[in-house]
């Protein structure tokens, strides 16, 4: 069995960020590592102030750290990437070619993500003279960076300046100006803490700040300077520093602010420390003894002066300032801010934004309202304190009164699926694909994700009619015009013309036919209008004359197609008619019919390319099932040149000229788009010299016969598709997209243009009349978002209620009962309670922390078709909720039970807890509502529960159960003792059940009725760490680990038989067990590194009609689909791809490709279908080589990756 890997949505988790003028422009730009696995470039659109993606690369690798740096006097920024290659890699971005260039790779040491491999942090000169690489623990890196004569960037060889047995925990540059380069390091050196077996050196070890200078006169680096600070401190930040260029004046003190628990300290060599208290929240359920920390900061120079942004684990806001005379500090200050999501990096843009790169959940975008100069918060400074707060004394506490926001705005937010606790696939909304909920995010602001394959569509206009039109048309009235003046709607007995003004209105004087049905509609030439209708052709010329040409009698126009200088229509007689406008701006008519001698159904012509008097091919759509390529040349006007034959006669053709970087990168190609009346498309390109049909692809859309039209979408031309489901094919980002659109069953569009709506759509839904736009073009998916109150744990879906169930649950936090009965005994005891702070959101501010071993959570009723929760019920007790199944219990066969596996005072290390329950629930009011049967006690925590065979298996703590139902409680029926260490997963097929073991990979266990036996026939020869599984038949299941790998298990055929035959289980149980496990071992089929840790496994078909893949999701937000090759041919064909893209598509950071993909263990029988996508990309000479060794040409190898590709979603 050979697997293909295909992501349909890339890991949407921001890990690291770093801004910077990558373009070389004044413009700031965004640099994200999306899931470590991807390099992101991101731009505030000058008008929307919405973030837009501009270029985005695989690296086939693990993104550590970004840091971006600009050579001193130069206009660009460059990016520096410490990932898990073992080498620093320098790229450039290049907005010509839209990619990034790899403009230096230096090795350093190993692969992998080591302790003392360097890689984890960077830290860059602030003038960009030099960068800093370290590893988490001794390994530290300086490299100088300079240019060359031809002005182009160098590096130098590393210099070390390792200190042996050192923990790093945080490294920055220090700005010291035009001295030589000077990086802090926050280090605590663990030599004694090793040796020592009291644990006194542990605990009296100190936190060292160091300073190490490059001295660029004698090229090596030194240790300068070293002090102790707070044995807490986690984060350092640079304090700019150094003399302006313009003037004398020192830009600040230079330095570092450390970040500690509750603490801001300011330190440089040779000044006064100044240290303030971090405010905390005056929350009434905060706990005052608790610590507070900075997880991320910020710091932006403006004009004169600059401050810092830094953010606690709260998601507050902090301002930070610094007064300072020259280089001397005379105050520390720190004010709360705003309350933002809690962010892995934030960035500040020079335009007045802040980037927050949200550690869960989706990023955002805020705009500066004001800097908080003015308002009424406290500011804590440190002369408020003795010697300014210096020392290891605690100072008095700070506090502040949380918020909503005041000094920013929201200005964008991009969608971020991270995390991904656990997915299902169902098709509840009746499309013709299914959706995936996805249960997301941490906390507060976790969700429930639909996720729709498509293009997101808004609706500006909907308007009735007074009936059903049968075309529309909108139309500008001179070539130069910005917007579309009229809209034209064809009746089956007349037409009717509406004006675009203010209003929109009927029109009757402007020169169209209105009795009688119209076929085309086209602004021709500079100022005049064509109307096409069945008896003729209208030429409506500025001064509102009309010429008129009419067809002969018993002759009607079938079909037509125009564009601003040609017009071609098809006669009753099966003859085509060829008009050109001349230079004058008549329309001629060429002396000769051409006689097809078969009814024509359809045409199309190109629109006139740039620069040219006319399109040269026509392509005619005929009854015979064929579709024939017309000269209109004047030197062979009317001259077959080629010809198709189709599976079924055409019903729409589109000719368009759409750029298509995966078959020429510089120009335009000739696509040829006929729709066939069995609901298929074919998109064949057009020759542009020899009039040739070559690389014909086909798509199945619908069941109804597919409607094409010619639409502009920014700018560049674009088809819209019509059948049972309409589809757009555009260009994004140079690579042709085919999406289908998540709106109503359009019968007819056209393109729509008006002040207020300057790039839509207009189209015909029944009687009624629709304008929209797509706000989100490029991505493949709409997702619809329902709010949860918890963390989820575990998801399940009723295909007969067409209901969600989840259950969610919080460690470290009060349940809604628990937090109610806090608030009244601080009321009895006469304390004031800030109830207006109490009932802040907790979407934005999180929920009330509390100490561990304390819970909140719920069960949660949710219908899909409404997108909203309908029924919640709240755990008491400090319960918290971690398993579901939906049980069908064989004795009441027509009623469904949900049975919720919970446990009172979980602790999660050591994991212990006071007692486990299986919570038994009827389903009542249409599966809407729960009414509680009984409580089920249980000595360990029900970790997986699933339905088997009319009972309840169960996975509780190290056993494995099966429960039936009784009356006041479930009853154990059977249990088998074997696993090591925490069932979590199970997966079953007939009396088959597959355990997962959290700690040793998937167990096979039998269920024997006669004897009432569980017996663990088989299990894995590795130990694994299961996070999911699915069985893929009876004998074989997909898996995936902790550490980010997917693997697939076999079980023999004849073990499995054997096991089967077997009624009893007396043989499986008197078998001597192998290498201390089971009788039996499973093989392994596949194995391969996804690089994220898989949460969800599922066997689905994503296709109508489609072929069963393996669809899994990934914690970081990752959704991707593993296919199942037909054929070898296909496996040889695609393993021979690989091959040569790992040559010829080398990684942007410098990770070997196979290396990567078997991090673990070496990857078996998969195929890296994101690596073979990047085939597209490649430079066309390369193409070609790589396409001549597979023995096929560029269009069939991109032509095979689009097939399987199109069968996966």
């Amino acid at each position: 069995m050979h697997l293909y890997n295909y992501s349909l949505l890339p890991s949407s988790a921001v890990t690291v960020a770093c801004v910077g003028q990558f373009s070389g422009t004044k413009a700031q730009e965004i640099c994200v590592a999306r899931g470590a696995t991807r390099i992101e470039l991101l731009r505030t659109d000058a008008q929307t102030g919405k973030l837009e993606t501009v270029a985005e690369t695989e690296v086939f690798g693990t993104i550590r750290s970004l840091a971006a740096f600009k050579l001193t006097g130069g206009t660009k920024d460059y990016i520096i990437v410490g990932s898990d290659s073992g080498r620093i890699v320098v790229l450039e971005y290049d907005p010509a070619t839209n990619g990034f260039n790899k403009l230096h790779q230096e090795t350093y040491g190993r692969s992998g993500s080591r302790r003392i491999v360097p890689g984890q942090h960077i830290a860059a000169d602030p003038k960009g003279r030099a960068v800093m690489i370290g590893a988490m623990e001794k390994s530290k890196l300086v490299y100088i960076l300079n240019r060359d004569a031809a002005a182009n960037l160098t590096i130098s060889s590393p210099l070390e300046a390792h200190k042996q047995r050192a923990i790093i925990h945080s490294m920055v540059g220090v700005d010291v100006g035009f001295e030589n380069p000077l990086f802090a390091a926050l280090e605590v050196d663990y030599g004694e803490s090793d040796q020592d077996p009291t644990g006194e050196a542990f605990n009296s070890a100190e936190k060292m700040l160091t300073y190490y200078e490059l001295d660029l006169g004698l090229n090596h680096v030194v240790r300068k300077w070293s002090e102790a600070t707070d044995p807490r401190a986690n984060l350092l930040v640079q304090v700019p520093g150094g003399q302006s260029a313009t003037t004398d004046k020192f830009d600040g003190p230079s330095g570092v602010l450390v970040c500690a628990e509750d603490y801001i300290i300011y330190k440089h060599q040779g000044a006064k420390e100044h240290r303030v208290p971090i405010p905390k929240r005056a929350h009434p359920l905060a706990d005052p003894d608790r610590g507070l920390i900075i997880t991320s900061a910020v710091m932006h120079k403006m004009r004169g002066a600059f401050f810092f942004l830094l953010q606690s684990e709260e998601g507050d806001l902090y301002k930070v300032t610094i007064d300072h005379a020259e280089e001397e500090v005379q105050a520390l200050k720190i004010k709360y801010f705003d309350t933002v999501p809690v962010a892995s990096s934030l960035c500040i843009l020079k335009s007045g934004f802040l980037f927050v790169a949200s550690e869960f959940g989706n990023q955002y975008l805020y705009q500066f309202e004001k800097l908080g100069d003015d308002d009424d918060e406290t500011e804590y400074s440190s002369t408020d304190y003795d010697n300014f707060g210096a020392g290891q004394d605690p100072l008095p506490a700070a506090t502040f009164r949380p918020r909503p926001l005041e000094n920013l705005v929201l200005a964008d937010e991009l969608d971020s699926l991270n995390p991904i606790i656990d997915c299902k696939v169902a098709n509840f909304l009746g499309d013709d694909t299914p959706q995936i909920y996805a249960a997301c995010g941490r906390g507060a602001r976790s969700s429930l994700r639909i996720l729709r394959q498509g293009l997101e569509v808004v609706e500006a206009v909907s308007s009735e009619l007074p009936g059903a039109p049968i075309a529309v048309w909108t139309t500008k009235i001179k070539a130069e015009d910005e917007y579309d003046a009229y809209i034209i709607l064809s009746f089956v007995n007349g037409t009717l013309v509406l004006s675009i003004g203010d209003t929109i209105e009927e029109v009757s004087d402007t020169g169209f036919i209105s009795s009688a049905p119209t076929l085309g509609v086209q602004q021709l030439g500079d100022d005049a209008l064509l109307q096409i209708y069945p008896r003729g052709i209208r030429h409506i010329l500025a001064d509102k004359r009309v010429n008129e040409w009419k067809v002969g009698p018993g002759q009607t126009i079938l079909a037509c197609t125009t564009n601003k200088r040609q017009v071609v229509v098809a006669l009753s007689t099966n003859e085509i008619v060829y008009f050109e406008l001349d230079l004058d701006g008549q329309l001629n008519e060429f002396q000769e019919r051409k006689d097809m001698g078969v009814e024509v159904l359809t045409m199309s012509i190109a629109e006139v390319p740039e620069g040219r008097q006319r399109t040269p091919y026509l392509a005619v759509g005929c009854a015979d099932s064929t579709v024939r390529i017309v000269s209109l040349d004047p030197d062979n006007t009317l001259e077959t040149l080629s010809l198709q034959a189709l599976t079924a006669p055409p019903s729409s053709i589109v000719v368009a000229e759409i750029l298509d970087s995966s078959i020429d990168k510089f120009h335009t190609t000739l696509f040829v788009n006929i729709g066939l009346q069995n609901g298929v498309l074919l998109r064949t390109v057009l020759d542009g010299i020899s009039g040739q049909l070559t690389d014909t692809r086909t798509r199945f859309l619908g069941s109804r016969p597919v409607q094409l039209t010619r639409v502009p979408i920014h700018g560049s031309p674009a088809i819209l598709a019509l059948s049972s489901r309409s589809w757009l094919n555009y260009t994004h980002q140079n690579l042709l997209q085919f999406h289908p659109l998540i709106f109503d069953t359009l019968d007819h569009a056209w393109s729509f243009s008006a002040e207020l709506c300057p790039e839509g759509l207009i189209g015909i839904v029944g009687n009624s009349l629709r304008i929209f736009t797509f706000p989100k073009l490029g991505s493949k998916v709409q997702q619809t978002a329902i709010p949860l109150s918890y963390t989820p744990r575990k998801i399940v879906v009723s295909p007969e209620h067409r209901l969600i169930y989840t259950v969610e649950a919080d460690h470290r936090t009060l349940s809604p009962s628990a937090q109610r009965k806090l608030l009244a005994d601080q009321r009895a005891a006469g304390m004031d309670v800030d109830q207006e702070v109490a009932d802040l959101p907790v979407d934005i501010f999180g929920l009330p922390r509390a100490a561990a071993g304390n819970w909140a959570s719920c069960v949660r009723i949710i219908d899909p078709v409404e997108a909203a929760s309908i029924f919640q019920l709240d755990l008491e007790n400090n319960e918290a909720a971690f398993s579901v199944a939906l049980v069908p219990f064989h004795e009441h066969p027509n009623e469904l039970y949900l049975v919720v596996g919970s446990a009172q005072d979980t602790h999660l290390a050591p994991r212990t807890c006071k007692t486990g329950f299986l919570s038994t629930y009827k389903v009542i009011e249409n599966g809407r509502s729960l009414e509680l049967l009984h409580k089920t006690e249980t000595d360990d925590v029900p970790t997986a529960l699933l339905a088997f065979q009319g009972r309840l298996v169960a996975g509780v703590g190290k056993a494995l159960r099966i429960y039936d139902l009784g009356k006041k409680k479930l009853l154990r029926k059977t249990e088998n003792k074997s696993f090591a260490t925490m069932v979590t997963t199970l997966t079953t097929q007939g009396s088959r059940i597959l355990v997962g073991d959290v700690q040793e990979s998937i167990h096979y266990a039998v269920y024997k009725a006669p004897e009432n036996r569980l017996i663990v026939f088989a299990d894995d020869t590795a130990p694994r760490w299961t996070t999911a599984a699915c069985m893929v038949d009876y004998q074989t299941v997909a898996a995936g680990d902790k550490f980010g790998n997917f693997f697939l298990n076999r079980l023999p055929k004849s073990v499995s038989d054997e096991v089967d035959e077997d009624p009893t289980g007396a043989s499986i149980m008197h078998e001597k067990g192998y290498l201390m496990g089971a009788p039996h071992k499973t093989n392994l089929v596949a194995h391969y590194h996804v690089n994220d840790i898989i949460t969800s496994i599922q066997k689905v078909s994503m296709v109508a009609g489609g072929r069963d893949v393996l669809l899994y999701t990934g914690l970081m937000g990752t959704v991707g689909v593993l296919v199942p090759f037909v054929s070898t041919e296909d496996v040889d064909f695609f393993s021979t791809l690989e091959m040569h893209m790992r040559t010829e598509a080398p990684s942007l950071v410098g990770r070997d490709h196979l290396a990567y993909r078997g991090s673990y263990a070496p990857v078996k029988a998969v195929v890296d279908g994101d690596l073979c996508n990047q085939f597209a990309l490649l430079p066309m000479q390369k193409q070609g080589q790589i396409a001549q060794e597979l023995d096929r040409t560029t269009a069939e190898v991109l032509k095979k990756g689009e097939t399987i590709a199109s069968s996966s979603w």
